[in-house]
This record gives structure tokens, C-alpha cells and sequence, in this order.
């Protein structure tokens, strides 16, 4: 095996008290750690042009090419998870450690890493605080002129196994790297709105190639136009954005000069006849990554290539800053909430559509509308709420009326957001059987919001009940690809299994809903019809051991689900026969 010695920076990362939280609930962490992996860590480790040597379980050892990204990525993925943490019971939350160390490395053909750079990083993350990141001599030596840090010096500390003692520096996490002066006067700072706000900045043309900065220019301006047409969004001008072009600019200067919260930010780059294309959102008061993405294409398909990536920045950056604005609600005083955050504190417990999570939600919301009685999205929301209770908590019509008279509130004539009419359209679709009027209102929200993932998900059900069972499956691939990590992104698969169930392959349709539960472990009625979709394809002991697991979460599921929840005559006689098959409640 051929090896390779050089310099470089290592970062070892590691989770505070992993088995005490496996313990506790390992499938949880375990998927808890998938998505801190996907939506932050990952991203920002490629963001700082890192390489995820290995993976250690709870932890990882991480390969830069110089100090200061290592010291850049450590911070921003610490004060990430003071975010991400907050709101969270202490025991369960997921704290790392983290070590970081310039030195001597061999790289194997196979491109692990051995050798006191990797040795040294790792005693250091074990000799961290909880939340903390710590520094090697070497390592501080090369960043301390670069950033400005608040450190704490350790002095010289026996590590483990490391013969000779190793100086030390805790480095503070929570503020973040300080922002260095301004070299020009500083513009005053703006207000900032209540509604959360987000500029995109031009993107630099890393290509050498001045004709790319027609592409560069243009694609941002598709941007903006796309997320203008986010409702929940506030977008700052792109003449108020462009006055930062050609400048190195902080973003947490310009959140407080725009008046920001987020600042979307890129890079395009050519070589030969490819395109790379660098996007990433950061939050402006924190300078932390909510999401970053790079995209490839051929320089002959540059007006395509502009397309998708507006396409999937406008998708991706609405449940992006949506999980960042509910962190912020739940740190707020009760007394100082508006419609807007009662909304967003409701959100989270719509996320397995069970009763219990809908009666906390539906307490939100009708707080909600007493603050303001024409707010559509807060309608849409407790339409929703209303029809989970009414099918899954005990079919009282006071439910299911309150239900469809907030849909048709929340698709009035003059509503222009795209999620609520997607959502209102949904309710009418599941409790009035009204499907072309559903459709009608999917059709509004995609017309004012084309990359409105939730639209796409709840569009693709009213479809497979209107027999459009190809667009069906088209609107479900759609949303999965414009926002992978959605909390709705569990309707795909159960489209996939709706539409299996419409063509009579049962055997798919248990593999749809299957997967729908493997990606929302604590929602009870997809479990319920799981088990319906097994009995129809003769699975009988698999679907009576779903339904049990089922009825334990929510024992008020009932057969009747079947008949009141929009589906078409044939196939819900269809479930019913599954369920009966079973010896489920009436």
C-alpha cells in the first residue's frame, strides 16, 4: 500500500454522553445525527473545502487544508447546535466536543489518515468541554492573526498516549467569530422586521471568464424573483444587494445593514465546458450555514442549468429558514409573540399528523387568528389540525365543520400564499371529497409558487383520488427533489403506495408506506394503513403486528378512517377489506 506524508489540518469531532443518549432512544439519536449530518454538517465541512476522512459512530475526523477553515467550520457547526439545542430537555440533547491540530499526516492509497496530526487532534477533543472546541499551539499559532477568537490558554496539557505535553487553547462558542472592523465608514443599521427577511448578495465569478458574469448576475435575479414569491418571506432588493458587489463583505454586516436575517450567498466557477455553481445560505446575526449546495452542468446548457438551480434554491430555502425561524419563536417571551410565531410553534407538532400533536397545534393557531382573524396560513394550519383530530380522535363533526370552514377561509379569493392554499386545498380534498376544487387551489398555489415543495406534496394525493395517478407520482418526485429534508418528505413514498393501491399492486403499496413510516416513526395512522396494505397482500401476521403497534400510539383509529378521508368509493372499500381482513375496530 503506497503512502503519502504531508501537512494538514485535522478537526475530530465527537458526541457528549453518546451511549447515555442510545440508551435513552438510539433509533431517535441515530436519525437525529443522520440529519444534523445532512443539513449541517456536511454541508459546512464542504463549504470550507474539508474531506470527511472517517466516520466514528457518534463522531468524525475531518481533513483541511489549512487552519482557518478548520477553526471556521468548527465554529459556525458549534453555534449551529447552540441554536439547534435550544428548547431541547438537556438530557436529550446532542452536544459535541471537538479538537483541532496542524501537523504531520500520512495519507494511505485509500485516503485515511494516520500518523500525531490525527493522535494529537483526537486527545485534544477528548480533553474539550462539552460544546467546545480545542485548539493545538500550532493550530492557534496559524489563526489567531486571521480571526478574531476569544480563547482561553490551557496552558500545557498531558494528553493520552502524546509523550510530550501539548499547550492548549479552549476557544469560546456561542459569539461566534467577532467581526473585524469595517475598513469604510459603516452604513446605519436598519430595522429589522418581525417577518424574517433574506438578501442574496451577487455571487462571485470565480471563472476568470468576465462573459460569465451576464450567467452570475442573471442567476441571482432569478433567484430573488423566486423567493419573492415566498409569502413568509421578506426579500430585500436587488438594488440594495448589488451595492455589495466586487466587495468582501461580512454577512453579519450586511444582515445588519439590509436588515437581514438571512443572506444567500454564492460562487460560479468554470473549467473547460463545465460550470460549478457554489449557493449557501447563512444566517446573518450568527453567520451560521442553515444550507449550502454546488451544482454541475455544461456550459452549452447554461439557461437550463440557471433554471434548475433557481429552482431548487427557491425550494430548499423556504423549509430552510422555516426551521430556523421556529428555533427563534421558542426562545421568545409568551408575551411578546405574534400570528406569525403562534404559527410557527404550531408547526412542529403537525410533523407525525396525530391527534395529540394537532390539539397543542390547534391551541396555537386559534391564538393565532384572535390576533389576526384574516391571517390565511394560520387557517390553513387549523384546518389541518381540525380534520387529524376529527379522523383520528373520534369523528366529532364539530371538528370535521371547523375543519372545511377553515379551508375555504384559508383559499378565499384573495389569498396569495402558496402554502396556505396547498394546505386549505388538502383539508377540502380529504374531509369534502371536493377534489377538482382542491385541485383548483393547488393549481393557484403552484401558479404563484412553482418551487413551493409543500404544494407539490400535497398536490400529488388530490391527484391519485382524481384517477390522475402519473401526475400524481410527478408532483411527489417533484417536491422529494426540491426539498429532500422536508418534514413532509415521508408523502412521497405513501403517494408511491397510493398509487400502487390504486393499480392493485399491493405488495408496492406496503413497501410505500413502509418507507412513509420509516421516515415518520411516530405518526400511528400511517402505520394503521401500513397495515392494511400488508393484509391486502397476504401478509397477515406482518399487518396485524403494524396494526397492534399502531392502536398502542393511538387507540381511537378506527375502519371508518377508510370512508371519511376523501378517498374514492372502490379504494376505500378496498382498505376496508385490508383492515377487516386484520379484525380491526369498527
Amino acid at each position: 500500500m503506497t503512502e503519502t506524508r504531508k501537512l494538514a489540518a485535522i478537526l475530530v469531532a465527537d458526541v457528549v454522553g453518546f451511549s447515555r443518549l442510545a440508551g435513552a432512544d438510539e433509533e431517535r439519536l441515530l436519525a437525529r445525527l443522520r440529519a444534523l449530518r445532512s443539513d449541517l454538517i456536511d454541508p459546512t465541512i464542504a463549504v470550507h473545502k474539508g474531506r470527511v476522512v472517517k466516520r466514528t459512530g457518534d463522531g468524525a475526523i475531518v481533513e483541511f487544508r489549512s487552519a482557518v477553515d478548520a477553526v471556521r467550520c468548527a465554529i459556525e457547526v458549534q453555534d449551529a447546535m447552540v441554536e439547534r439545542n435550544a428548547g431541547v430537555p438537556e438530557d436529550r440533547r446532542i452536544v459535541f466536543r471537538m479538537g483541532i491540530h496542524v501537523g504531520d499526516v500520512v495519507e494511505e492509497s485509500d485516503g485515511d489518515l494516520m500518523g500525531d496530526g490525527v493522535n494529537i487532534a483526537a486527545r485534544l477533543e477528548g480533553v474539550a468541554a462539552p460544546g467546545a472546541i480545542c485548539l493545538s499551539e500550532d493550530a492557534y499559532r496559524q489563526v489567531k492573526a486571521r480571526l478574531n477568537l476569544a480563547v482561553t490558554d490551557m496552558g500545557e496539557t498531558k494528553l493520552k498516549n502524546i509523550v510530550e505535553p501539548i499547550r492548549a487553547y479552549s476557544l469560546k462558542v456561542g459569539a461566534g467569530e467577532a467581526p473585524k472592523p469595517a475598513a469604510s465608514e459603516a452604513k446605519p443599521a436598519a430595522a429589522t422586521s418581525e417577518k424574517p427577511s433574506i438578501a442574496a448578495l451577487p455571487f462571485q465569478n470565480m471563472s476568470g471568464d468576465p462573459e460569465q458574469d451576464y450567467f452570475v448576475d442573471g442567476l441571482v435575479e432569478d433567484i430573488l424573483t423566486g423567493l419573492a414569491r415566498v409569502k413568509s418571506l421578506t426579500v430585500i432588493a436587488r438594488n440594495s444587494s448589488f451595492t455589495y458587489k466586487g466587495k468582501a463583505v461580512d454577512v453579519r454586516q450586511v444582515g445588519r445593514e439590509l436588515g437581514a436575517r438571512y443572506v444567500l450567498e454564492g460562487s460560479v466557477r468554470k473549467a473547460g465546458h463545465r460550470l460549478r455553481i457554489t449557493v449557501q445560505v447563512v444566517e446573518a446575526e450568527t453567520g451560521a450555514h442553515l444550507w449550502a449546495d454546488r451544482f454541475d452542468g455544461a456550459l452549452e446548457d447554461v439557461f437550463d442549468l440557471q433554471d434548475q438551480i433557481t429552482d431548487k434554491v427557491v425550494g430548499v430555502v423556504e423549509p430552510s429558514v422555516q426551521r430556523s425561524e421556529i428555533e427563534r419563536s421558542r426562545r421568545k417571551r409568551p408575551e411578546s409573540l405574534d400570528a406569525y410565531d403562534l404559527c410557527l410553534r404550531a408547526l412542529p407538532h403537525m410533523e407525525h399528523v396525530g391527534p395529540d400533536g394537532a390539539r397543542i397545534a390547534a391551541g396555537y393557531l386559534e391564538e393565532a387568528l384572535k390576533l389576526d382573524p384574516d391571517y390565511a396560513l394560520a387557517h390553513a394550519i387549523l384546518a389541518w389540525s381540525r380534520q387529524i383530530l376529527f379522523l383520528q380522535g373520534g369523528f366529532d363533526p364539530a371538528n370535521k365543520t371547523a375543519a372545511l370552514a377553515h379551508a375555504r377561509s384559508a383559499i378565499g379569493a384573495r389569498v396569495d400564499d402558496a402554502t396556505a392554499l396547498a394546505i386549505g386545498g388538502f383539508v377540502l380534498s380529504q374531509l369534502g371529497g371536493d377534489q377538482a376544487t382542491a385541485l383548483s387551489a393547488m393549481g393557484r398555489a403552484l401558479s404563484l409558487n412553482p418551487s413551493c415543495a409543500i404544494a407539490h406534496y400535497m398536490a400529488s394525493v388530490p391527484n391519485v383520488y382524481s384517477g390522475n395517478t402519473a401526475a400524481a407520482t410527478l408532483h411527489a418526485e417533484r417536491a422529494l427533489r426540491l426539498s429532500p429534508f422536508d418534514p413532509l418528505a415521508w408523502y412521497a413514498p405513501l403517494v408511491h403506495g397510493l398509487v400502487a393501491l390504486a393499480e392493485g399492486r399491493y405488495g408496492d403499496a406496503a413497501a410505500g408506506y413502509a418507507k412513509s413510516v420509516e421516515m415518520n416513526p411516530g405518526s400511528a395512522v400511517l402505520r394503521y394503513w401500513k397495515a392494511a396494505m400488508l393484509a391486502l397482500a397476504g401478509r397477515i401476521d406482518e399487518g396485524k403486528a403494524a396494526a397492534a403497534e399502531a392502536l398502542r400510539i393511538n387507540p381511537q383509529l378506527r375502519i371508518r378512517m377508510a370512508f371519511e378521508g376523501g378517498l374514492p368509493r372502490p379504494l376505500a372499500e378496498k382498505v376496508a377489506e385490508g383492515m377487516h381482513l386484520l379484525g380491526l375496530p369498527e
